[in-house]
């Protein structure tokens, strides 16, 4: 409980947020919300990794989001006073912390600090979503996938040999966040394997030649 706003919050605040919020362990595969569920709670990811996803035309998957450590989800759509229009399910096991939306709406009325924090994180939320979409849509099959590779590096970190990532994705998954098939996705990494940029072991992935997919990524 101490990750969540150790300095926004004084000493009543604090009270209030650990007497109301609700740990829960959940193993890979569990579905958090789905497309269509109201949000009931806000949810932070403490420990494990998250992600979140929602069916196109025809039930092909796309990935909208990794959620990290540290992180709030589904706060969109409880802010937008909408069903969720994506399903979160743990890709890592985690432990959740459950926040009621009550409690929320609580803190909000009072504290400007929490409101900021909110604003700043749909924002930096939005950004990202507008870039990944120009991203997504302009670049070919070897730029957007570079550029996922970059984007879980940054975001997830590399392991203790400081090459590979701290992440493991299937192919499907891979392709889901790159919006490609999943014969690209399997094709591109064997080309970017085949060109030392990376190395593949299975789900491990190690980064050779980080300065290769950066230009890859940026002129894709």
């Amino acid at each position: 409980m101490k990750a969540i706003w150790p300095l926004l919050l004084d000493a009543d605040e604090r009270r209030l947020l650990i007497d109301s919020v609700e740990s829960i362990e959940c193993r890979r595969g569990t579905r958090l919300f789905q497309e269509g569920d109201t949000i009931t709670s806000l949810l932070y990811l403490n420990r494990g990794k998250v992600k979140m996803f929602r069916r196109g035309i025809g039930g092909r998957l796309y990935i909208t989001r990794m959620i990290k450590p540290g992180q709030f989800f589904g706060i969109r759509p409880y802010f937008a006073h909408q069903s969720a229009q994506t399903t979160a399910e743990v890709f890592e096991n985690a432990e959740i912390l459950k926040v009621p939306v009550d409690i929320i709406d609580r803190l909000l009325e009072k504290n400007t600090a929490v409101a900021r924090y909110f604003l700043t994180a749909l924002a930096t939320e939005l950004g990202l979503a507008e870039d990944r979409t120009i991203s997504l849509t302009q670049k070919h099959v070897r730029g957007r996938l570079a550029e996922t590779l970059l984007f879980l590096m940054q975001n997830y970190g590399l392991e203790n040999d400081g090459a590979t990532l701290d992440i493991y994705l299937s192919r499907e998954d891979l392709a889901a966040l790159s919006n490609m098939t999943t014969s690209n996705a399997i094709r591109t990494l064997s080309l970017f394997a085949s060109e030392r940029i990376i190395a593949l072991d299975g789900r491990i992935i190690k980064i050779i030649d980080p300065d290769g997919l950066e230009k890859i990524s940026k002129h894709g």
